[in-house]
């Protein structure tokens, strides 16, 4: 059972990484945590504490996710988002416990303008979508009971994210620019952890793509941050991403599709307006 599950997440201090500790802990069940003191690259430190703690579940939320970070320094880039993963997907393989892998929609090259299932070929074009890709492949060939989940424009309350962005520019009363050609579903770090939750209660193994329903631009996206926060005066102007240092090389379109999730009808993800005005209300209680 689920309840007498150990469960590691690692980059705990991460948006995810967080929200997934608070969902579960809301559950009462063990759970570990790392982030910086465990470092998942370092494999003799992941296996000494996989072989002392022995969890049931180690959930990979550490990640180097800051896309422009990932072009300026490809090697730690690859270290953290691909040989992190091996290493845990080596101690997991060796201590007889399930992974999880947190993924993203930038294994998808965005010059589609279809939405991506789980069957479509990955083609990445940064570093950040191909280091993942890479950390895809050691979970995969190296532990048969994996998941490898991947999601979109995660926001939470913690770490940073494109939705504090937006509000911290707006408070400054300037104008700012958004890209309006990059396309996505913007996905709520809640709604995101509750699916994840919901998989360790199944025997799901494979690839699930876990993004909210709908689609938007990221335009579109800052501006119904700002309507919900009260700010729709601020001046915010569309632009095109490579005019912006912010958000290229980001891919344009990369739309994921939870046709795994339709399948096995094992959740289903809310639309992404529904999740951003959670999200909002939530924010404004807390910061009252």
């Amino acid at each position: 059972m689920l309840e007498n599950d150990r469960i590691w997440i690692t980059g705990a201090e991460g948006q995810l990484g967080h929200t997934l500790y608070k969902t579960l802990e809301d559950a009462a069940r063990d759970i570990l945590t790392t982030d910086k003191d465990v470092d998942v690259t370092d494999l003799d430190g992941i296996m000494q504490y996989a072989d002392i703690n022995r969890p049931d579940v180690i959930i990979n939320c550490a990640a180097m996710a800051d896309v422009k970070d990932c072009e300026e320094e490809p090697i730690q880039a690859y270290k953290v988002n691909a040989l992190g993963a091996r290493n845990l997907s080596i101690a997991s393989r060796k201590i007889g416990a399930k992974i999880i892998q947190i993924s993203t929609d930038d294994v998808f090259g965005g010059m589609s303008q279809k939405t991506y299932t789980e069957f479509d070929t990955p083609e990445p074009v940064t570093v950040y979508g191909k280091s993942k890709l890479a950390g895809e492949g050691f979970v995969r060939e190296l532990n048969p009971r994996h998941l490898v989940i991947r999601s979109s424009w995660i926001y939470g309350q913690s770490g940073s994210n494109f939705g504090f962005w937006v509000l911290e520019m707006a408070r400054k009363g300037e104008p700012f620019e958004v890209p309006n050609d990059q396309v996505g579903s913007p996905t709520s770090a809640v709604e995101l952890a509750k699916f994840i939750v919901r998989l360790l209660s199944t025997r799901e193994y494979g690839v699930f793509h876990a993004a909210c329903e709908g689609v938007c631009s990221r335009f579109y996206f800052a501006k119904e941050i700002l309507r919900l926060a009260g700010l729709e005066n601020v001046p915010i102007d569309a632009a095109v991403s490579k005019n912006t240092s912010r958000f290229f090389p980001y891919p344009s379109h990369t739309v994921l599709e939870n046709m795994m999730m339709y399948m096995t009808e094992v959740y289903q993800m809310p639309r992404w307006e529904d999740a951003i005005r959670e999200f909002m209300e939530t924010l404004k209680r807390d910061t009252i």
